[in-house]
């Protein structure tokens, strides 16, 4: 019998699977857990996006077959990995895959949030009401200011790869390079970084853009909260493209709304698809629905290592 590949949604790029059952799951993902559970039992291997949580009552489902689940990803939160190692089903990501493109959607929140991207566009589209362009007349020399970026502190927070790969952009705008990390990382602080290591309260205090990469671990859950928000500068723009729930939502709108910050980028959110409402009403908040590797090269790259992971485990590589 030939291996049977579920796929949990339908991918951008085919697979390299030759000689597999490929069974493809709904576009807009399962109606419910148990369609999940049921489609997924006697594969052999299982390629996961991020809304599929991989545990014991999964792995019941699938059954005894189940040799790999590939997750579709470079995080692996949604997957209970001790309860996969205890019975030998091994976990991939896909690391490398979706550095740039995170990284270039990174960059694009946080320059939206320094010049007011969303309070403009809306503002220049506006061409009917009492509040937009066409009613207001041309701009003045207080209208509209931003903030500038050429020369000022960039903190990094998860200094991985995509960290790595953000700070790289921040050269074009000679920018000061700070990171925080459980260990010293040699390629941020040789050239052509230099960067400096820092405790998460230091580089607060310092930072002008804060990136946020860190992966979602109970440590790390919140580690962006009410308290370390007071230390930014109220002129310090805060982005994030790792995981939701590394910041704590509510208190960040709060302190957007008090203006303890001057705005936020946001790719992600803490219960996807669901976005705190506070975050929705303010115009120095950029928002985007979690499509950090939403790339062509991206998505291929994607797909070809899980196709690569997949084919490796079940040819017992």
């Amino acid at each position: 019998m030939p291996p049977l590949v579920c796929l949990s949604r339908p991918l951008a790029f085919p697979l390299d699977l030759p000689g597999a059952e490929i069974r493809t799951g709904p576009e807009r993902g399962f109606a419910s857990r148990q369609d999940a559970l049921d489609f997924v039992r006697g594969c052999d291997a299982f390629l996961s996006w991020i809304s599929e949580r991989i545990n014991d009552e999964f792995l019941d489902a699938a059954g005894p077959k189940l040799k790999i689940v590939a997750n579709h990803a470079v995080g692996f939160d949604n997957i209970d990995v001790p309860a996969c190692r205890k019975r030998n089903v091994v976990v991939t990501i896909t690391p490398d895959a979706v550095t740039e493109g995170a990284a270039d959607l990174a960059w694009c929140l946080l320059l939206a949030a320094a010049r007011k991207l969303h309070a403009l566009e809306h503002f220049a589209r506006d061409q009917t009401s009492p509040h937009g362009w066409k009613a207001f007349g041309v701009l003045g020399p207080r209208d509209f200011l931003g903030l500038d970026i050429a020369g000022k502190t960039l903190l990094i927070i998860g200094a991985g790869r995509i960290g790595y790969a953000t700070a790289l952009r921040s050269l074009g705008w000679g920018m000061r390079v700070l990171y925080v990390a459980r260990t010293p990382k040699p390629e941020f602080e040789f050239a052509p970084l230099n960067a400096r290591r820092v405790t998460l309260d230091e580089g607060l205090r310092e930072a002008d853009f804060i990136s946020v990469h860190t992966p979602l671990t109970p440590e790390t859950r919140h580690l962006i909260n009410a308290g370390n928000l007071k230390l930014c500068k109220p002129t310090a723009v805060i982005v994030n493209t790792a995981r939701g729930p590394v910041i704590d939502e509510a208190a960040l709108a709060q302190a957007l709304k008090a203006n303890q910050l001057w705005g936020a980028g946001l790719d992600v959110f803490e219960n996807e698809p669901t976005i705190h409402p506070d975050l929705l009403t303010l115009d120095n908040v950029v928002v985007a629905p979690h499509v950090g590797s939403a790339t062509h090269t991206c998505r291929k790259r994607m797909a070809d290592l899980c196709a690569a992971n997949i084919r490796a485990v079940l040819e017992g590589r």
